[in-house]
């Protein structure tokens, strides 16, 4: 499969723009389209993407979701004078039309299907459509919030005629509900939708009640609608992390896409005047990295929302940088949730428990009075909100609109190599093109390993190629440091010592470490101290003591149970890792640990966004499977797919939830549900 990124972006999509005086459009200008642009080139990131030409999209690709009556009189648009603009403009909701808007709508539709089938045929992995008008709150016979046509809509089930897909997954990032898309697919099984959205308990536009957590789709749809709305502004990266980890990506995964659209609107970043939310745009970076595993690769974002035009082009940045394969940004100070966020996941999940394995086992219930209504109730202001309610949106924020600064972020630049290895003789012809072989440990690695094989008391370790071994790999952990290597790989005759040597040496340069351990058998790692984490998946439960950073899964099937091992992945490893923000993580395959190869993959995956990427994999006396299985993914290859995960065991989701509440005062990002009122007295 390819491993390039596709930009799709045309000049021709700037030349329209409001003629009048409208306060709840004048926010959406051409500048939007330009200030990216400029941006991409300026970082140097245009030119390492594919450049695909845009196309007019066709009346019948149009109609697959627009009516034809509505369809008609858009076409009018070009012929009006300025006054039936304004006329025609009026039966619809903050939407403005122009002369040339049409054209650029059907150039918006045209460039998101074909950045779709360039994914789809293989020809570039991933990529990105600039494009105006956005699209996701047009209706079949609506123009609506400055969307002409639904682009990610048509996208869905143009890709479902065209490639015969079964399974399209929408993630839609945007600060408000894309109400056209679940409009389109609310019966429709074979499109999961997920939307979080500034929502207020709808008091902020689109000012919809089917936008709250309760509208799970229809009929057959039943469940394939997610919406997390969003009751209060100041969200930020924990708050969007947690619904990730918590909600999106655990369905997401049992759904299994075949294809993942993003509709990616940035009025969710700092700074945005519609969204008052208090992400940075490198939130941008992680969002993106955590989708791109799923649907072997295969993400198509589309341009969305986004009215600060420094965040939004820094946003962009980190979302292309993502698709390119970079090093995500550490993000620090990643806590617990803010009690409404929590509110809004433990409903959605409440509400969801019936639908999908992931949440059949966690007796949730939904919350009857949200801290949010209290709070308006107490101090007497439901009145004003009433009021703001009526207002456009915009109006309203500028009343109070206050100028927000936050860092730009730090360049994103990946070591000149990005995986090296240490393997016995013979198995160089299992990596795939472009790993480092280390064939010889630096005389100071040498050094340090006997010096770590005294304070470890290991003197009597006499196999000179488990020395040798030992030596490479702190030669691999002293590379990743000085940053000539992103991350490394080693396969090791003795896994116990080789993490304990590495552990140790890695102190010495890092001030975090994540210790990641599937399979069975002991680490007498010392954590106590705060600065190791471990957390291991086994079938066996260890008899070392667990602590606050010593956490054991044991799983009734061991590893190699996807779901199981699924769930303890992004219900218990992810968010505590996160929270940690290591400088590097050890992934650790040990013998017996019977993980599937795909599992693995993903893991592998999911773990690189961490530390910077820096990431050494030890695996013990690995067979070739899962030794290429891990070069692979360590060289940026998508994970294969997991296929049907089969139903989560009562046992398995107990294990993990018994761990998750025994950490959780210590550890914010495990927490999935909200201080009851008495708890918050």
């Amino acid at each position: 499969m390819a491993s390039k990124t596709a930009i799709i972006y045309d000049e021709e999509m700037t030349r329209y723009k409001l003629l009048w005086v409208d306060p709840a459009c004048k926010i959406e200008v051409p500048e939007r389209l330009t200030a990216i642009h400029e941006a991409l080139l300026a970082k140097g990131l245009l030119e390492r993407c594919v450049s695909i030409p845009v196309r007019q999209a066709t009346d019948e690709e149009i109609l697959l979701v627009h009516r034809q009556e509505y369809l008609e009189a858009v076409k009018q648009t070009p012929h009006m004078t300025l006054e039936d603009l304004m006329t025609f403009t009026q039966q619809y909701g903050d939407v403005y039309f122009h002369p040339n808007i049409f054209h650029c709508a059907k150039l918006a539709i045209g460039a998101t299907l074909q950045l779709v089938d360039n994914v789809m045929t293989g020809k570039v992995r991933n990529g990105l459509a600039l494009v105006r008008p956005p699209g996701h709150h047009s209706q079949r016979s609506a123009a609506n919030g400055f969307c002409v046509f639904n682009n990610v809509a048509i996208a869905a089930l143009y890709a479902k005629q065209h490639y015969n897909i079964k399974r399209v997954l929408i993630v839609d990032w945007d600060v408000h509900h894309g109400q056209g898309v679940q409009y389109c697919f609310e019966e429709d099984p074979s499109v999961l939708y997920f939307s979080w959205h500034r929502y207020e308990h709808q008091s902020f536009w689109p000012n919809l009640p089917e936008s709250d957590y309760d509208s799970v789709g229809k009929g057959k749809g039943a469940g394939f609608n997610i919406n997390v709305p969003w009751n209060k502004v100041g969200m930020n990266h924990s708050d969007y992390l947690s619904v990730f980890f918590h909600v999106l990506l655990p369905v997401a995964y049992e759904f299994n896409p075949e294809l993942v659209l993003v509709s990616a609107g940035f009025d969710s970043a700092i700074g945005d005047p519609e969204g008052h939310m208090s992400a940075t745009p490198e939130i941008f970076a992680h969002l993106t990295h955590l989708l791109m595993p799923l649907a072997g690769g295969k993400l198509c974002a589309v341009l969305e929302g986004g009215y600060n035009l420094t965040a939004l082009s820094q946003s962009v940045c980190q979302t292309v940088q993502s698709l390119l394969g970079d090093p995500a940004p550490q993000l620090t100070s990643v806590s617990s949730p803010c009690d409404s966020a929590l509110e809004s996941l433990q409903n959605v999940r409440s509400a969801h428990q019936q639908y999908w394995t992931c949440f059949k086992h966690s007796a949730v219930a939904a919350v009857s009075e949200p801290s949010t209504k209290r709070s308006r109730i107490e101090q007497g202001d439901g009145e004003k909100a009433q009021q703001q309610e009526q207002q456009p949106t915009g109006e309203a924020e500028e009343q109070s609109e206050e100028e927000v600064n936050w860092p730009e972020p730090l360049p994103r630049s990946a070591p000149p190599v990005r995986t090296a290895v240490v393997l016995p003789a013979g198995m160089e012809d299992s990596l795939p093109e472009g790993c480092q072989h280390l064939e010889e440990a630096t005389q100071a690695s040498v050094v340090a390993v006997e010096k770590l094989r005294d304070n470890l008391n290991e003197k009597g370790v006499k196999d000179e190629r488990l020395f040798a071994t030992l030596g490479k790999i702190v030669s691999l952990l002293d590379k990743m440091n000085n940053k000539e290597i992103r991350n490394g790989l080693a396969v090791v005759p003795d896994v116990s010592l080789a993490v304990r040597v590495a552990v140790q040496h890695a102190l010495t340069s890092f001030d975090r470490v994540l210790v990641v351990f599937v399979g069975d058998g002991e680490l007498p790692v010392d954590s106590d101290d705060g600065r190791i984490l471990l957390v291991q998946i086994c079938c066996k439960e260890p008899v070392t003591q667990k602590s606050q950073y010593h956490v054991s899964v044991c799983l009734k099937q061991g590893p190699g149970d996807v779901a199981g091992f699924l769930q303890a992945v992004l219900g218990l490893l992810l968010p505590m890792a996160y929270q940690h923000n290591p400088g590097l993580v050890l992934q650790v395959w040990a013998q017996g640990s019977a993980v599937k190869e795909a599992a693995w993959a993903q893991l592998t995956s999911l773990l690189q966004e961490l530390a910077l990427g820096h990431t050494l994999a030890l695996l013990q006396d690995s067979e070739e499977g899962p030794l290429r299985a891990t070069a692979a993914s360590l060289m940026g290859a998508p994970a294969p797919n997991l296929g049907p995960l089969g139903a989560l065991s009562p046992e398995d989701a107990q294990a993990v939830e018994i761990e998750r509440t025994r950490l959780e005062m210590k550890w914010g990002m495990l927490h999935i549900s909200a201080p009851t009122k008495k708890a918050q007295d």
